[in-house]
């Protein structure tokens, strides 16, 4: 199977999430797609919407979707953690699957600075999505993780221009995300009365 594995704090899920990794099913070949939702991410440790409620989001975004699925293999983990662990634990898990990683081209530039970069271009292709605005720079050469790593895989999506930054002080500041997520998670957003507007927007 060839698995794509995108990580997230996912808070909240947006349209541009999907459109992303709809985009890098199909031009990847993926039969599937993990929503990684983040526990405790080392690079995220400020206030965050509790993970079940995250969680719940994301399986409400990628109802109805045959390829799409929710994992909780970071969200119950305690403490902060890293996407070399979470592949290690997917391979041992699942040593036939064909795994792949997806980041965002903003990502590129810091992915050498991550913990053992090499152990993750090993465990998996990295699959570099390509943003508004963004040079991937991979003319010039992509960071070099060793003779045993996977070739950088790069997928351009449509600009989108949602982000979850903005959809919550959207929120705090009482303005509409319709149209911006799913109305489902829209509607789950209103009745858990998440990013309610007495909150300080999270940035």
């Amino acid at each position: 199977m060839r698995l794509g594995l995108f990580g997230g704090t996912f808070d909240p899920i947006h349209l541009g999430h999907l459109i992303l990794a709809e985009k890098c099913r199909e031009a990847c070949q993926l039969d599937r797609v993990w929503f990684v939702v983040a526990g405790a991410p080392p690079h995220k440790l400020g206030d965050r919407t509790t993970v079940a409620h995250r969680l719940e989001m994301a399986r409400i975004a990628v109802a109805g979707h045959p390829a799409f699925e929710v994992s909780e293999i970071e969200a119950n983990r305690p403490g902060p953690h890293y996407s070399v662990e979470t592949l290690e634990a997917v391979h041992a898990e699942r040593p036939g699957d064909d795994l792949f990683f997806l980041i965002g081209a903003d990502s590129l530039a810091d992915l050498p600075h991550w913990r053992e970069p090499a152990r993750i271009a090993r465990l998996a292709t990295v699959v570099v999505v390509n943003r508004p605005g963004i040079d991937l720079g991979i003319d010039a050469g992509p960071p070099d993780f060793g003779p045993e790593a996977k070739p950088l895989v790069s997928v351009t999506i449509p600009p989108i221009g949602i982000a979850s930054n903005d959809l919550r002080r959207s929120r705090a500041e009482g303005r509409s995300i319709r149209y911006q997520v799913p109305r489902g998670v829209e509607a789950y957003i209103e009745a858990q009365r998440l990013y309610p507007p007495a909150a300080t927007p999270q940035s």
